[in-house]
């Protein structure tokens, strides 16, 4: 089975909202352990081999991912990491925030009323509205993208 590669594209540059290479690399692996390791777990060599991501920056981010119960590891000759739940029930926000915490992009303190009192202005401040928008905007898209779909579109392109 051809499993997928999906190359480091240089981000944006100019204040644009940007993950780290934890998230970005973090998906990369996940999906990659999503696809090829349906049936049997995965070496993180092999992972690191086709995404060109280092074993030892692998062996981190599969930490975090262990720790958010969505990978597990098995020990021994034939062991690895495989997805701990179905694709279908893990999401990308699930994944990016196991990496990278909070996905807000921007930090108000007037968006929660109950850090409003952290704010001043946070009773005439109109704006607070369009960084709540955009912050649920961005929660809402990587909640509403399964690796499911993703594992089912890289098997279609290949």
């Amino acid at each position: 089975m051809l499993c997928l590669y999906l190359p480091y594209r240089k981000q944006m540059e100019g204040g644009n909202l940007k993950l780290s290479t934890k998230g970005r690399y973090g998906l990369r692996a996940f999906i990659d352990l999503a696809v090829c390791g349906e049936s049997q777990p995965v070496s993180l060599a092999t992972i690191a081999q086709r995404q060109e991501i280092s074993v030892s920056y692998l062996e981190q981010l599969m930490a975090k991912l262990k720790k958010a119960g969505l990978v597990r590891s098995v020990r021994g000759v034939n062991g690895g990491y495989s997805i701990a739940r179905p694709a279908d029930e893990i999401s990308v926000g699930d994944v990016l925030r196991a990496l990278e915490g909070d996905l807000i992009p921007v930090e108000c303190a007037g968006i929660d009323n109950d850090n409003a009192t952290h704010c001043n202005g946070s009773s005439q401040c109109v704006s607070k509205i369009v960084w709540k928008r955009i912050n649920d905007s961005i929660n809402d898209t990587v909640d509403s993208i399964y690796i499911g779909e993703l594992v089912r579109e890289s098997k279609t392109i290949q």
